[in-house]
């Protein structure tokens, strides 16, 4: 499988930029995509993050096993993190996000009221890798269109702040991917939720990786989507080819058309919701 690679130069900016106006905020917000938390956290944010109290988001909650994003929310409490599962369409849990926020900074409210500030005012920095939806989270807190939504990574491109209300102010950035992922599952992950440009890809492979997690841990829904037999990927691929008449002159399964059709549905949850990873894994 080939080595997934990609760190556009605004990423890298982007980076500098953050860790020069981290110290302005109380509280970094970070966006993971519940159905690949691990996959979906750069490994610089602790170096990024240092000290500053984190609220952890699992977005795209809807799109994921609600059963593993809940033994998530159990992990991250294990490492002392707060953790809450989002959707920005649906509006699910929005309205606890800035609660939360608020739980985590009580420290921070403690030492103000000391001083004799009662303000509880927050700053917070959203950080996440490109697609996993800050825009649109920040769009749905703030109930007006005050960022760039698109459905591919890399929208934003700058820094910008955002009042959502009297008391929170946001910080968007632009996400940040890495240089080079080492653990090349990492990379099949990200491409099986549409987190990296499809046109770096061998898409044909990421899809036979795709079909074959789905045979592993949720079989049944792949069958029942495609009406097919569980044999092997390549097989697999055949079949549901054939079955959607995606056929070249002689009976060929035209397979770019079914590996764009596959991915489709695959991010769009027509075969299932599901989740990519696990605690334990």
């Amino acid at each position: 499988m080939q080595v997934i690679q990609w760190f556009p130069g605004h990423m890298a900016k982007a980076k500098r930029e953050i860790l020069e106006v981290i110290k302005l905020v109380d509280l970094v917000i970070e966006l993971k995509d519940a159905r690949i938390p691990f996959s979906s956290t750069n490994p610089l944010i602790d170096e990024i993050v240092g000290n500053k109290p984190r609220l952890v988001l699992l977005c795209k909650c809807s799109m994921a096993d609600p059963v593993i994003t809940r033994s998530w929310i159990d992990y991250y409490r294990t490492k002392g993190l707060v953790a809450l599962d989002i959707d920005s369409i649906t509006g699910y849990h929005l309205k606890d996000v800035i609660k939360y926020a608020e739980r985590c900074l009580a420290d921070v409210f403690l030492e103000r009221k000391k001083k004799g500030i009662t303000s509880k005012s927050i700053k917070a920095m959203i950080l996440g890798i490109p697609n996993v939806g800050k825009s649109t989270l920040i769009n749905s807190l703030a109930k007006r269109k005050a960022t760039n939504v698109g459905d591919r990574p890399g929208v934003t491109k700058h820094q910008s702040w955002i009042k959502v209300s009297d008391d929170l102010y946001l910080l968007d950035t632009p996400g940040i991917l890495w240089p080079k992922f080492d653990d090349q599952d990492v990379g099949l992950k990200l491409a099986m939720c549409g987190s990296i440009k499809d046109d770096i890809l061998d898409i044909n492979a990421i899809v036979l990786k795709s079909i074959e997690y789905l045979l592993n841990y949720y079989p049944d829904k792949l069958m029942a989507r495609y009406d097919i037999k569980l044999t092997n990927p390549q097989d697999i691929l055949d079949q549901i080819g054939k079955k959607r008449g995606f056929l070249l002159k002689g009976g060929i399964v035209d397979i770019d058309r079914v590996n764009t059709m596959f991915l489709n549905e695959l991010r769009s949850t027509r075969i299932g919701v599901m989740s990519y990873e696990r605690p334990n894994d």
